[in-house]
């Protein structure tokens, strides 16, 4: 994998550039409605932003946790993994693996001992890959079939 920095996005610039990377995943290449892409956790979610080593963004992750992740999970503990996007130059690199363990190792950080995600179908086999396990039937989120997974967070 290329040398990618993986960082907490705070500043409103990284947070916009989050945005910018989202919109072009999943907006303009998969064509999830914009109103479907935007949501209330945004405000209350860790955002991941990785980078390249010229300060080039490459992709992100979010994690939705505490009683937000409650309400969504139902499971004390669990925490959410969401909204992984890869720009095109990170593909094939091995930085949607990194994100996913950095993203887990955030999620330990509050308190985690479950992440849940909702993978897009066709991306089952990449989470199975990471330790992850599709639970109940396909539905359609953003227009897109996708299945519920989980994987323990062991220290």
């Amino acid at each position: 994998m290329p040398r990618a920095d993986i960082r907490t996005a705070a500043a409103a610039e990284e947070l916009a550039t989050v945005h910018a990377i989202r919109r072009e995943v999943f907006i303009v290449e998969q064509g999830v409605p914009e109103d479907e892409e935007w949501d209330e956790l945004d405000a209350t979610s860790v955002h991941l932003l990785a980078l390249d080593e010229d300060g080039a963004p490459l992709g992100t992750a979010r994690l939705i946790h505490g009683p937000e992740a409650l309400a969504i999970a139902g499971r004390p503990g669990t925490v959410l993994l969401g909204r992984l996007a890869v720009l095109k130059p990170g593909r094939g690199t091995g930085l949607g693996a990194a994100l996913v363990r950095a993203v887990e190792e955030a999620g330990r950080a509050h308190g985690g001992t479950e992440m849940e995600l909702h993978a897009q179908v066709q991306a089952l086999g990449f989470y199975e890959r990471l330790g992850y396990a599709a639970h109940g039937p396909e539905y359609l989120d953003g227009g897109i079939p996708h299945r519920t997974m989980t994987r323990a967070l062991t220290p």
